[in-house]
């Protein structure tokens, strides 16, 4: 399903934005390895005592289909926090893209809700008449992204949440804008307080947004593994698998060897 959302581009649901959130961290204000530049023969030196002064958490927004990204730096993700800051992406997203015209009497909007809930063994209960859907939003499978007054307010601004499956958070694309960012700002540094950890995530943000780099689900990539699956073999009635074409015996082979 998420799948799918990413590869249409939420064409499949009438031309619908895919958007990812997700929080990455915590980062902490000690010395983070990783290559800086340095005159010849002066390497980085690090001190060999560190000051905790805190821990910070970096959420991000991100639209897979322009690369375009959002960041927000925060000392705290409790729900209180969290659910704030959560709804400030979408509702930011949904005040640039026009308002859709209202729904003709008559007519019902929940079909395209309940088309990315279809084979979910536990799907959400959907309002009895929703808005217009205008945005997918991928989410963690966390329990603060499922509280009833979040979950909520997402139906209310047209917003469907997608969560990653336990198990599946490669299906939630901004965790790999977040290693792309995460390198960037802290390899080779040593951040003294949070508030620099923040300002550094969000300047290499503003750099990444000046040129941003699309993310196309599946590729070249995606296509090799195809075709290398596809020239497997099963083995048997087991679930192994061989590269090699299974040998089929021939009519009669091994008859009378226990004469």
């Amino acid at each position: 399903m998420i799948e799918d959302a990413y590869a249409s581009g939420g064409a499949a649901a009438g031309g619908v934005p895919v958007w990812c959130r997700d929080e990455a961290g915590p980062f902490q204000t000690v010395p983070h390895p990783g290559a800086s530049w340095r005159p010849e023969g002066g390497p980085a030196r690090q001190p060999h005592e560190s000051v905790r002064n805190g821990t910070a958490k970096v959420l991000t927004l991100f639209h897979p289909a322009t690369g375009r990204v959002e960041v927000e730096g925060a000392t705290s993700t409790t729900n209180a926090v969290l659910h704030a800051r959560l709804k400030r992406g979408p509702t930011g997203v949904l005040a640039a893209h026009p308002v859709p015209e209202p729904v003709p009497p008559g007519e019902s909007c929940r079909a395209s809700w309940a088309r990315w809930q279809e084979g979910l063994a536990s799907p959400i209960a959907l309002p009895q008449n929703p808005p217009r859907l205008r945005m997918l939003l991928v989410l963690d499978n966390l329990a603060g992204h499922k509280t009833p007054a979040f979950v909520l307010w997402l139906f209310a601004h047209g917003v469907m949440p997608l969560y990653a499956p336990l198990g599946g958070s490669w299906l939630n694309v901004a965790e790999s804008i977040q290693r792309v960012l995460e390198r960037r700002p802290l390899d080779g540094q040593h951040p003294a307080t949070p508030g620099e950890v923040t300002g550094w995530f969000e300047a290499a943000a503003r750099h990444w947004n000046a040129d941003p780099t699309p993310f196309a689900w599946g590729g070249k990539r995606a296509a090799r593994r195809a075709r290398a699956r596809g020239r497997r073999h099963a083995v048997g009635g087991s679930g192994a698998e061989t590269r090699r074409p299974v040998r089929r015996r021939r009519k009669g082979y091994g008859q009378g060897r226990d004469k």
